[in-house]
């Protein structure tokens, strides 16, 4: 049997060898690599149109702000404890202002927050000014205080050992002192006391009583110690009273041949009212004296030798001392 002729026809040429040569084989040591392919380029990426992410609101100095103040108000109700609400007031103001300027400009979200803050801050320094008065008043008062019961103590014990001593002088009458002060006091009167006054006692009188002081010496001297306390017949301290104009303390330094008169109003108990006793120096450094509606007839006047000033000159200053 014989086979058909193949009708496919020449057989086709080989293939020609691929430019790249072959990897090398770590079995062919002596076949070389070629260069490498050429590396793909690389580009920037796209820019980016979106907006910026939003920053984190800084609200810290307006907190704190609202925090130190709120706390400054606080102290400022404490006694003795205004000088630390004035510094957290300080630093409540300042902290509220870099705060406001913060929200205004964006970089914070709580403006009202430390609008807030700087006012408490602004109040408790303010509370912290009227704490410091009040305190150098309340140690004024203190010290004035203790001058005067050690004065009444030393007079106490003065007349005790000496049955000499000054008698209480008659309401009108003049207390001089050897250079050339002296002091008035005038015969209390009724005063009508408004519904607002403070001090008056319910059912008690109040007495008010005019005090001059005149200086005869060649310093001046600080009247504003000059406080004079009141008891009435029983001997019951009376309470001052404050009512507009009422009751109205020394003021200053007096100057050498100058006077000063002021008023001074107590409430006094009906029963106490009829023989009070008014007790005042005219100033820290002078020993002080008393006046009784029962006094010592003829009182201490003050001559031309003793004083440096006359009898009309006293009469001037103390109008009635003839009551």
């Amino acid at each position: 049997m014989t086979m058909p002729e193949s009708t496919t026809g020449p057989p086709l040429p080989d293939p020609p060898p691929s430019p790249i040569p072959p990897e090398p084989s770590p079995q062919d040591p002596y076949l070389v690599a070629g260069p490498p392919p050429p590396p793909y380029a690389s580009f920037p990426p796209p820019p980016f149109y979106g907006f910026a992410p939003p920053q984190q609101a800084r609200n810290g100095l307006g907190v704190t702000a609202l925090v130190t103040g709120i706390i400054g108000v606080v102290l400022g109700f404490v006694p003795f404890l205004f000088w630390l609400s004035g510094l957290l007031g300080l630093l409540a103001l300042v902290f509220g202002l870099v705060g406001h300027s913060r929200a205004r400009q964006g970089l914070a979200t709580n403006k009202t927050m430390a609008l807030v803050g700087t006012i408490l801050g602004g109040l408790a320094m303010l509370m912290a000014i009227v704490g410091l008065v009040l305190t150098v008043m309340f140690v004024k008062t203190v010290e004035n205080k203790v001058k005067h019961d050690e004065r009444l103590r030393s007079t106490q014990s003065a007349a005790a050992s000496d049955p000499s001593a000054d008698k209480p002088l008659r309401f009108g009458e003049t207390q001089a002192y050897e250079d050339g002060v002296t002091v008035t006091v005038a015969k209390p009167e009724a005063y009508d006391p408004s519904p607002s006054a403070y001090g008056l006692e319910k059912g008690d009188l109040a007495l008010q009583v005019k005090i001059t002081i005149v200086n005869g010496s060649t310093q001046p001297i600080d009247i504003r110690t000059a406080l004079p306390s009141m008891r009435d017949g029983k001997g019951a301290a009376a309470q001052a009273v404050f009512d507009g104009g009422s009751t109205k303390p020394f003021e200053g330094e007096l100057m050498p041949g100058k006077q000063a008169m002021s008023q001074f109003t107590y409430s006094v108990a009906p029963e106490g009212a009829k023989d009070v006793q008014v007790d005042v120096a005219p100033n820290a450094q002078r020993d002080e004296a008393s006046w009784t509606a029962s006094g010592q007839p003829g009182g201490n006047q003050p001559s031309v030798g003793q004083s440096g000033i006359s009898a009309a000159a006293v009469r001037a200053a103390s109008p009635l001392s003839a009551l």
